[in-house]
């Protein structure tokens, strides 16, 4: 949207420089992109300026002189001059034949014939008013249809009323193939979801894009047809995009216009007519209400100043509102009631009168403040603990398994899962294969891992986080329970249970590769399960066998474990590789600190350093860890294994890791001579207490 300064000037006096001014309106919202003066040429009056303004989607009625000016008068203070519209008497004009099929399309129309005019060049000063906001002379009369569209925002059409059949105008649907050959000689095929302004035989316009050929003003043209009207912006920009066409009217109509403007800038125009082309009324009709319901909101000061942290008077709100258009009354001590006038649609509820006060008195003299952040320890319950447990999982790429409470004494059997206590009976159970209640996860979890691996699944990774049952210590070692209820021996705790197998695909530069899963991913997960959910101190420890036990403060809550082959074919799993681990949810609980503590980016950069040795099995990594930890203290940012391998080249009994020491100071960049030596007594210490052999 372009304006000139000296264009304004009609509507306000201002005075403070271009320059300011631009600025001031950037501040409010109407941001100025570019502020231009015109050549001599262009304003023979004297210096003037062009600012080009980049206009909000919401705010159509800033797309025109007086919209910006009304916002000059509210942001400097200074009356707005009152645009005055000439009185037109209807008395003694004919009536014309108007019609609009749906009055959802077009909710107001007006046409008026001015006859006897005299099409000719426009005056200087109007092909420069114009010619300044980049729009050509055309002739006086589609002259003054611009000029009325960028002072007041309200789209016109001035058709040759002669080239109307029987003078009469339409507002409808197009017609399937219907065709129309606009201004600019394009030729468009229509449609029903384009509406058109036509007459008795054809269309002549699109309305609110762009005009047609046969019905243009041209310097024959004796009498006119000059419509102002409001339609629907929904309808207009689908038509508009439909047909791949763009034109100023079309652009605010997209946006919405004034309904109450609508009929003003017709007699706005009609003056102008008068004047440069000696026409005369004739005619006038107008179709649909020109009075909009206009809606009230009651603004509470207290309010405002809540939200705006700054306590403003009575009477300095009012005096912003009313600068800006609206109608204010105050009602009791501290409310206001405002009108919000027919130009201002976007203004609904009574947050959006706060920023328009907000902005007119100045973003910049609201008071900078943090908002007062209260933290307060949330304690999470179970529920939503397992709930996170499930998401966390899930995020790591396993699925969810649901399976049955009851099962048979075979599949405890079969799985080699074996408990101190013998499972808990069901007295009369109605099948075989509910014998009695799990005392573990896996044995269900083995066999639906088997299904899978039979549906030729290749990769399977399931968890399910359901009760486990045993005899409460103390009671009988046989406890039983009928179908209907439990019996106070036996006691339900919550399990996770976790199985993989198969071979996992994953994605590296030379393409899809599958890696044989192990008791290292197992590992992987919980460890990345525990650190989300803030378990502090925990640990693996070998217990025999291709078993570990998961320890916390040493507490087993769990374990993980290989079966053996032998388990594996009892369920027909063959030349797979099968991880399982489960966890005493309840022991975990008491465990876990979801509390979150900010830490900030690092502002220098970190020097990484990676460690590759061999090592005996037996050594204990996590002991390993903690002994560079403290050896690399205060520099050593983390420490941790990215890589491990037993092959041809490692001997038997030992594995081969590699270990990345990540170092970091928070006020400095660190320097290799402060990084060498104690990357150097790192190693050294490995060789003296570990006994590792370097790579």
């Amino acid at each position: 949207m372009k304006v000139t300064y000296s264009w304004l000037k009609d509507f306000i006096d201002i005075k403070i420089s271009p320059r300011e001014l631009a600025d001031k309106l950037t501040i409010a919202g109407l941001e100025v992109v570019s502020l231009e003066e015109l050549e001599k040429s262009v304003s023979p009056s004297g210096r003037d300026f062009v600012f080009e303004i980049e206009i909000t989607s919401n705010r159509p009625d800033w797309l025109s002189i007086l919209g910006v000016a009304r916002e000059i008068s509210a942001i400097t203070g200074s009356k707005l001059k009152s645009a005055k519209t000439p009185k037109v008497k209807f008395k003694g004009l004919k009536p014309i034949e108007i019609l609009v099929a749906e009055s959802t399309d077009c909710p107001f129309y007006s046409a008026m014939i001015i006859r006897g005019v005299k099409v000719a060049p426009s005056p200087e000063w109007l092909k420069k008013r114009l010619e300044a906001l980049g729009c050509r002379s055309v002739n006086n009369i589609v002259d003054i249809t611009n000029y009325v569209l960028f002072e007041s925002g309200q789209p016109l059409h001035a058709f040759d009323l002669d080239k109307l059949s029987q003078q009469a105008i339409y507002v409808r649907r197009g017609r399937p193939n219907e065709s129309i050959t606009i201004i600019d000689g394009q030729q468009k095929i229509l449609d029903n979801e384009i509406l058109v302004i036509a007459d008795k035989n054809r269309a002549v316009a699109i309305a609110g894009v762009m005009g047609g050929k046969n019905t243009e003003v041209t310097e024959a043209t004796c009498n006119i047809l000059l419509e102002s009207a409001v339609f629907n912006p929904i309808v207009v920009r689908r038509g508009r995009q439909k047909l791949g066409l763009q034109s100023e009217s079309a652009y605010r109509f997209e946006r919405g216009v004034d309904l109450e403007n609508a009929q003003n800038a017709t007699f706005s125009a009609l003056k102008l007519i008068s004047a440069l082309a000696f026409g005369k009324p004739d005619a006038y009709k107008h179709l649909g209400s020109i009075r909009p319901i206009k809606s009230v909101i009651n603004l509470e000061m207290d309010y405002l100043s809540r939200v705006l942290g700054v306590s403003l008077s009575v009477l300095k709100v009012k005096q912003i509102l009313s600068g800006l258009g609206f109608t204010v009354k105050v009602r009791g001590k501290n409310v206001l009631t405002v009108k919000i006038p027919s130009f201002r649609q976007d203004v609904k509820t009574q947050i959006d009168l706060v920023e328009e006060v907000a902005r007119i008195y100045g973003y910049e003299k609201i008071p900078l403040s943090l908002p007062a952040v209260k933290p307060h320890k949330i304690i999470p319950t179970s529920r939503e603990v397992v709930s996170d447990i499930k998401i966390i999982l899930q995020g790591l790429g396993l699925q969810e398994a649901i399976t049955y409470s009851l099962v048979d004494r075979l599949l405890l059997a079969k799985s080699g899962i074996k408990k101190d206590i013998p499972p808990v009976e069901i007295l009369n159970p109605l099948s075989k294969e509910q014998e009695v209640l799990r005392f573990s996860l896996l044995p269900s979890l083995i066999r639906t891992l088997a299904y899978n691996l039979n549906q030729q699944q290749e990769y399977v990774n399931i968890f399910e986080v359901a009760n486990v049952f045993s005899a409460k210590p103390g009671s009988a070692q046989h406890s039983t329970m009928t179908n209907e209820s439990v019996r106070p021996s036996v006691q339900e705790e919550l399990s996770l249970g976790i199985a993989l197998c198969g071979a996992r695909p994953f994605f590296i530069k030379q393409g899809l590769v599958r890696d044989e899963v192990t008791i290292l991913h197992l590992k992987g997960i919980l460890e990345s399960l525990l650190n989300k959910l803030g378990v502090k101190n925990y640990d693996f420890s070998p217990r025999g066998g291709n078993q570990a036990s998961i320890i916390i403060d040493q507490q087993e809550i769990g374990f993980i474990v290989s079966p053996s082959e032998q388990i594996l074919n009892s369920f027909d799993i063959k030349n797979k590789q099968v991880v399982l681990g489960e966890i005493n949810l309840v022991k975990l609980l008491s465990q876990i600190n979801l509390t979150k503590k900010f830490t900030a980016i690092p502002k220098y950069p970190a020097i990484t350093r990676d460690i590759s040795f061999v090592v005996r099995e037996d050594v204990s990594i996590r002991e390993l860890l903690m002994a560079i930890e403290a050896k690399g203290a205060p520099l050593l940012f983390s420490a941790k294994v990215v890589d491990y391998y037993q092959g041809k080249q490692i001997p038997s009994g030992f594995r081969g890791l590699t270990v990345s020491c990540t170092y970091r100071a928070p006020e400095r960049t660190l320097t290799e001579e402060e990084i060498a030596p104690l990357h150097n007594a790192i190693c050294a210490l490995l060789e003296e207490r570990f006994g590792i052999k370097l790579r």
